[in-house]
């Protein structure tokens, strides 16, 4: 959700030309302000902001994004395995045109990657469908990887993510280290299988970007993170549609809610996210609700469809929430991005995030609008962003 000012919209910021009579309602009645929650020297990645809004030190805990996706996907995994997110791309002429194949649908995407587990795949190598163009590719005992007699850890590969990478030569961005050899042999035979098949003929008939490619990036092995009720004397729960995010719930302990028409695209079903939610707190006492419109909008540098993801959450998910907590003094809500995406840059950065924050035990402050700018002004600053769960759990006494 958090941006840069735009010539487009007269220099205001996405969030700033949005209509959000609901994070503007928390902002007068709660505070506002900043958080980093990418920690210097990390990359500015989903997974490492989501970990640390959730109250873990991502220096300490984080250990790459495929296994986080892995728990997600109920993927078990020993503690030498390493875990690689596979993406379906669209190449073209040697160029990574398209870093979600036209944002393929699960059952096409799952077609793809079990044709590859069968030409691909071995014994210790093995191809896992995922949702729309999100898949794992697991090496066992992948940090004592043998090739060419030698002994690799793939999880030292250094790697670029497909996102950061759109218009640019595949050649010039591939896997790097000790052991990459093989992963780009991989990306570069699926090539083959996949040109050829027949979900993909269909789709280039359509018009539409094949899977014609696979990326792999992102790897890790299984992380140990301690529980979410050990750390706060809480049970929550976790409401997302992107794999990472609800490996990282069922990791730390969160029930993961499956939402229907939860698409992690413009389409998602907010309403159904907060009545999901709100249903989820009858038993339990925190639920964390992740939103992946706005993120995809950066991505594709898309003013329009940024500015009505943010309208959409504003209106069905805190306004859903706010109705539902009116009159009652027990309650407390955050709202905030886990990082910047901004429109000019097409990817994400490490600059702090706003927060607002209202509810019981917060007493409001002065600053009236929930805003990048106006959070840069207020002096509740968290510069260890992991640290903002401990205070938004606690409040102020």
């Amino acid at each position: 959700m958090s941006d840069y000012p735009l010539e487009e919209l007269d220099g205001r910021t996405p969030l700033e030309s949005a209509k959000i009579p609901n994070m503007t309602f928390m902002a007068k009645n709660g505070k506002v302000g900043s958080a980093t929650t990418i920690p210097k020297g990390m990359a500015p990645a989903s997974d490492i902001a989501n970990l640390a809004i959730l109250g873990y030190d991502p220096a300490k805990h984080y250990t790459g994004r495929g296994p986080l996706e892995a728990a997600n996907m109920g993927i078990d995994l020993g503690p030498d395995d390493v875990t690689f997110r596979c993406n379906l791309i669209t190449e073209d002429k040697g160029i990574l045109t398209d870093y979600s194949a036209g944002h393929i649908k699960s059952k096409e995407a799952g077609l793809l990657i079990n044709e590859l587990d069968q030409k691909l795949g071995r014994d210790n190598v093995k191809f896992y469908p995922g949702v729309s163009y999100r898949h794992l590719l697991v090496v066992k005992n992948g940090r004592h990887f043998k090739t060419d007699g030698k002994e690799a850890d793939l999880s030292k590969i250094s790697y670029m993510p497909p996102h950061d990478i759109i218009g640019n030569k595949i050649k010039n961005n591939l896997p790097k280290g000790k052991g990459a050899e093989f992963l780009v042999k991989l990306m570069k035979d699926s090539k083959d299988i996949l040109a050829h098949h027949d979900v993909n003929k269909v789709r280039v008939d359509l018009k539409e970007n094949p899977g014609n490619m696979i990326w792999l990036w992102g790897q890790g092995s299984k992380p140990d993170l301690p529980s979410f009720e050990e750390r706060y004397g809480v049970k929550g729960s976790i409401i997302s549609a992107v794999d990472l995010v609800n490996g990282i719930g069922k990791l730390i302990g969160l029930q993961v809610i499956k939402v229907p028409g939860a698409t992690g695209y413009y389409d998602t079903n907010y309403k159904g996210k907060a009545d999901y939610a709100m249903n989820s707190l009858k038993d339990r006492d925190f639920v964390f609700i992740h939103v992946e419109a706005t993120d995809e909008a950066g991505h594709n540098k898309d003013i329009r469809a940024k500015i009505a993801a943010i309208e959409n959450f504003d209106k069905f998910i805190v306004g859903t929430a706010l109705d539902r907590f009116k009159g009652k003094k027990d309650v407390r809500m955050i709202v905030l991005p886990d990082h910047a995406t901004p429109i000019q840059v097409g990817t994400h950065t490490t600059d702090p995030i706003p927060f607002v924050v209202c509810g019981s035990g917060i007493e409001p402050d002065s600053i009236m609008v929930f805003s990048e700018t106006s959070a840069k002004s207020s002096r509740l600053v968290f510069q260890t962003g992991w640290q903002l769960m401990n205070y938004f759990m606690k409040g102020e006494n």
